[in-house]
């Protein structure tokens, strides 16, 4: 189909895209580590003084985390003393579901697929094979293991056009147990340590 006049084409489009990921992950991890130590006060007393506004910028922070591969641990550690478990967790799957869905989409833009069939293309067919058999407990394995990076395995499921449900269905499990365990096992051994302090 030739490109319509005045419309910018698909290609253009796509390195906009690209472009536009770039510069928004590159200010997210400067903001990030040139301001580690204040992010944490900062989070805090906004958390102290509006539980929702503490829920929302978690959130926003959960929902764009994943475009700078920083990963959600940290995050949830961070808040685990301020919010509680419940929400926290329900929160914390919502924040992941955007990111990793966000991740999906431009995925495409950055023609890792292209690349990496033209570098590896055995490997890369028996990879797009065993996702194309068993995407949802691929990825389910792959978002539960505390050192595998999550964000990654969005990258090439979007890269190689894995069907979208199966993919979140096991981004949601997966990274639904870890966090639970976070979560909950942490808040009990936080209680648990305030507890034995009388705090």
């Amino acid at each position: 189909m030739p490109p319509v006049p005045g419309r910018p084409s698909k290609h253009v489009v796509k390195r906009l895209r690209l472009i536009l990921w770039i510069a928004f992950a590159a200010t997210l991890l400067y903001l990030y580590y040139a301001h580690t130590g204040e992010w944490g006060d900062e989070f805090r007393g906004l958390a102290a003084s509006s539980t929702l506004l503490g829920y929302g910028l978690y959130l926003l922070l959960g929902s764009v985390r994943g475009f700078t591969l920083i990963p959600c641990t940290n995050l949830v550690l961070l808040a685990i003393p301020l919010f509680p478990p419940v929400p926290l967790f329900a929160l914390t799957l919502l924040g992941i579901a955007i990111s990793s869905a966000s991740i999906y989409v431009f995925a495409e833009s950055l023609h890792l697929a292209e690349y990496f069939e033209a570098k590896y293309p055995e490997k890369v067919a028996r990879v797009r094979a065993a996702l194309a058999r068993h995407p949802t407990t691929i990825v389910a394995a792959w978002s539960f293991l505390p050192v595998a990076p999550t964000d990654l395995i969005c990258y090439v499921c979007g890269a190689m056009k894995i069907p979208f449900g199966r993919f979140t269905l096991g981004v949601v499990i997966g990274e639904g147990a870890i966090c639970a365990a976070y979560i909950f096992a942490g808040r009990a051994l936080l209680d648990a340590g305030r507890r034995l302090l009388g705090l």
